[in-house]
């Protein structure tokens, strides 16, 4: 089955819908906990606009599972990122581990039991004391999109989600279009 990513006009679409919008106040957050220079790996990167924030203070990997926008990020990139086709879920990343792991408003488009099997996998990748950082639409409800599935999740499921194989450095509600309606959640390694 072609995703809703996997067509040019999806890839289109989504650059257009999410014009203006960058995750530059959750990178300040993460360059709390994280220090310059430390090995991020962006999981869904799309466009590249976090990316491009993310590469001005770490050592960056983008990812996506959609080629169409890793092609068109290659074609203006002139830096050279490093870059990974990779799925959510698998994360196939050749036995390269990282110091973080970061999404913003991505793994929202995983299966709960998805989610967990990666955040499953993003520990084995993480360095020693690594950090994850990831944030969600917040709700108790599903919803599908041009076949995009989205799962927004409340804050005490992704606690119980992650307690017994992260320490909880932040978990918290944020506005992106509507008040309080997203959630970010730091973890650390244990």
């Amino acid at each position: 089955m072609v995703g809703y990513f996997d067509t040019e006009k999806g890839v289109n679409e989504y650059i257009q819908m999410a014009s203006g919008y960058d995750g530059a106040k959750l990178i300040e957050v993460l360059r709390k906990y994280l220090p310059e220079k430390s090995t991020v790996l962006e999981i869904g990167m799309g466009p590249g606009v976090d990316l491009d924030i993310l590469q001005k203070h770490y050592t960056v990997t983008g990812s996506d599972s959609s080629k169409i926008f890793l092609d068109k990020y290659k074609n203006k990139d002139k830096n050279n990122i490093d870059l990974m086709l990779l799925d959510a879920v698998t994360l196939h990343t050749d036995n390269r581990k990282f110091d973080c792991i970061y999404s913003n408003k991505v793994l929202h488009h995983l299966t709960k039991e998805e989610l967990r099997k990666s955040l499953s996998r993003q520990k084995e990748i993480l360095n020693q004391n690594g950090i994850l950082f990831h944030s969600f639409w917040k709700g108790n409800k599903t919803e599908n999109f041009e076949g995009l599935f989205f799962q927004h999740y409340e804050m005490k499921e992704l606690e119980d989600m992650v307690k017994d194989d992260y320490e909880i450095l932040e978990l918290k509600t944020y506005t992106e279009m509507e008040k309080d309606d997203s959630i970010y959640v730091v973890l650390k390694k244990r």
